[in-house]
């Protein structure tokens, strides 16, 4: 059969063989979906450096500049319930990564003539577009990873992938501070710079469409979900309005993604206030991606000790981020960036560990489950612009801790996210504890087939058994 006309869709309601994946047969397909989290690390790093340049290049304030972030995440708030969830409902993954693809191949090419006519408007339309064909890939990216697999070590498949997510967001704002903005700091050929960057990007996504429609790849139905949730516990999980663990993730997320949003965007404004350049603010914030992704591989890897479980691990993190942050925010100098470095590597496992825990349980209802944590990746246009009004405002009144103060409002975002941590630390551990301990997908499957075989050859056994016996009793 030719390769165009071959079948690359699966009926939602059927159940395939990928409810069995091993850990081996999930390498390949796995490893594949993780380049596009460096795709979008990258683009996220380096949304955050073009922030503090377009202030002064475009001459605009603060709080104008999150445009950018809002008009970024404000697409995952519209494309991962309505149309990137039902195009992966309708013809799954495989369909539902090239279509992110074209769109986010389409929105890294409006960036040239939104550099060529100099339009803050312009970025701002063309990174809504990159931000919907990224969550377009979100929508599938996120839940394949979580069960593509074992189910027991979704957690861990998930922070190594977001791992490599954070590897982009390090090399573009180094790329960025080294090359884009070098010798060119806030200059037209800066901006001609990051034109070409995205021109590149375009070209690489455009073979990446072609890989993904040759590349061979299991369709996960929600069948196969539905089947597996009855497997690991003989659960149901009931209508969708019963959820209660999935919504108190999403809210979570929300919460979460908004308050590291606004530390990542105003991160070098903070250096600047604290007294570094703006080119040793985009180095500082490089090296703290660097330790952000170095502590993504060591949180993942950490998780594979049966003792840590993901529950401790996402209760201690966010904890923790709440306190750097609240501690940067009170001092001054190298000693509050310091602090602040803290809170982006105490960030590292919050979203991947928020997102598969959310998962659990849910069987048949993980896809449209999926799609409603990947929304709540637009609180990433919520908080940014409250914290950038913050700032804004007290710079009106000649405030010399502007940016530092308003880093209370992400602050109060890793508050309100602990809900969830302490939902599934105390009321819902044991549909936590039951799925990290399944050995689905470890251990061999043994079929009807087989199983009929076993029972008669134990009846054969059985039988010669008998015989010999009798046998022996005649002697």
């Amino acid at each position: 059969m030719a390769i165009w006309k071959r079948k690359i869709t699966v009926d939602d309601n059927e159940v395939t063989s990928a409810v069995h994946l091993t850990l081996r047969q999930s390498l390949v397909p796995n490893f594949l979906v993780t380049i596009l989290f460096f795709l979008w690390g990258f683009a996220y790093g380096l949304l955050d450096v073009l922030n503090p340049h377009f202030q002064e290049t475009l001459n605009i304030t603060p709080s104008r500049s999150s445009g950018l972030s809002a008009a970024y995440f404000g697409a995952y708030f519209l494309c991962p319930p309505t149309i990137s969830g039902y195009i992966l409902r309708k013809w799954g993954f495989r369909v539902t990564f090239m279509t992110g693809l074209c769109i986010l191949a389409i929105g890294c090419l409006m960036m040239w003539p939104s550099g060529v006519k100099h339009s803050f408007g312009g970025f701002c339309g063309s990174m809504f577009i990159v931000g919907a064909g990224l969550s377009t890939l979100e929508t599938a990216a996120d839940p394949f990873l979580s069960i593509c697999g074992p189910p027991r070590y979704s957690e861990i498949r998930l922070n190594l992938a977001q791992a490599v997510q954070a590897v982009g967001s390090f090399v573009a704002p180094l790329l960025a501070s080294r090359v884009f903005f070098a010798d060119t700091v806030n200059t037209d050929e800066g901006l001609k710079n990051v034109q070409w960057t995205y021109l590149g990007v375009a070209g690489f996504v455009a073979l990446l469409i072609v890989l993904f429609f040759v590349a061979p790849m299991p369709e996960i139905t929600d069948a196969d979900m539905g089947t597996q949730e009855l497997e690991i516990a003989e659960f149901d999980p009931g209508p969708f309005k019963k959820q209660i663990n999935l919504f108190l993730a999403v809210w979570s997320q929300f919460c979460y993604v908004g308050a590291q949003v606004a530390v990542a965007n105003y991160f070098v404004n903070f250096c600047k206030e604290a007294g570094t350049t703006a080119a040793k603010g985009s180095d500082i914030f490089a090296a703290a991606q660097g330790l952000y992704a170095f502590n993504r591989f060591l949180a993942g890897g950490l998780m594979t000790i049966k003792a840590i479980k993901p529950r401790y691990v996402l209760a201690l993190y966010l904890c923790m981020c709440f306190v750097f942050v609240l501690a940067a925010s009170q001092t001054t100098g190298n000693a509050s960036i310091g602090l602040l470095c803290m809170v982006l590597c105490w960030e590292s496992a919050c979203f991947a560990t928020i997102f598969t825990l959310g998962l659990r349980g849910l069987g048949r209802h993980t896809k449209t489950g999926g799609s409603l944590i990947v929304a709540a990746i637009s609180g990433g246009a919520v908080f940014p612009p409250m914290a950038g009004a913050v700032a804004t405002h007290l710079q009106k009144r000649n405030s010399k801790k502007a940016f530092h103060t308003c880093m209370l409002i992400p602050m109060g975002g890793f508050i309100a996210a602990w809900i969830y941590p302490l939902y599934v630390n105390i009321w819902n551990k044991e549909v936590m504890d039951v799925r990290r301990e399944t050995k689905v997908g470890v251990e061999p499957v043994v079929s009807d087939k087989e199983h009929a075989l076993e029972a008669m050859d134990s009846h054969v056994a059985g039988q010669k058994d008998n015989v010999a016996t009798v046998e022996e009793t005649k002697t």
